[in-house]
């Protein structure tokens, strides 16, 4: 992570998939959010970009607007995107 220049609190390494198969990954990067008592309240693409072109900005960031409502205690908007990415290979 570090060579990568990131730096998150906390990352999870699935290497044989199993976590991913549990929550139905299909796609790298396919983001969940899980509340604290462990329901999944998002599934999806972290943004409406499904694109790699870093000059198309994106109109919505799903996963800021889903912890946004999560935080303020309302129901989440779009609970659930179509996620895009390279499939996952299990």
């Amino acid at each position: 992570m570090k060579e990568k220049g990131a730096a998150p609190t906390a990352y999870l390494m699935d290497n044989n998939g199993s976590l991913g198969k549990l929550y139905a990954a299909k796609t790298t990067p396919h983001m969940f959010i899980v509340d604290p008592q462990g329901k999944l309240i998002y599934n999806g693409a972290v943004d409406d970009k499904p694109t790699t072109d870093m000059t198309v900005k994106a109109d919505k960031n799903y996963v800021q607007l889903a912890l946004n409502d999560a935080l303020a205690g309302r129901p989440i908007a779009e609970a659930t995107t179509r996620p895009y990415g390279c499939s996952v290979k299990y």
